[in-house]
């Protein structure tokens, strides 16, 4: 069995991501498959999580990058119009309510955000 690779991964410098502006697209395995994945900022936090509804398993984005509803509140699925609570990804209206976006662990240091490895996702590389 291949050893985790739990090191931090760079992700992007923290002014690459603007509160509620584009995303920061990026891809990791999740249990050996490619995943595409997001991280945006919202109340000056940094958040990530996977780009796949909680409906029906598909790319939220209505444009590449573009996850935000009109008025930058929500995280909004442009296939199915679910509207996600960004702070914890939670379902709170749409087809999926109640159910939450798979988040990933993302830190912001020293002006760099990184995504840590586990069990579950693991890079690319």
């Amino acid at each position: 069995m291949p050893e985790l690779n739990l090191a931090p991964q760079y992700l992007c410098d923290s002014a690459a991501l603007q509160e509620c502006g584009d995303a920061v697209t990026f891809e990791v395995l999740e249990w050996g498959q490619v995943a595409p994945a997001f991280a945006v900022r919202y109340d000056n936090v940094a958040l990530a999580y996977l780009n796949r509804c909680a409906h029906v398993p598909t790319e939220m984005d209505w444009q590449p990058g573009k996850f935000w509803d009109l008025d930058k509140r929500f995280i909004i699925c442009a296939v199915h119009g679910a509207l996600y609570d960004p702070p914890n990804g939670l379902c709170v209206s749409g087809p999926c309510h109640g159910a939450h976006l798979v988040a990933i662990d993302l830190r912001e240091e020293n002006g760099q955000v990184c995504w840590y490895p586990s069990e579950r996702f693991q890079p690319l590389f």
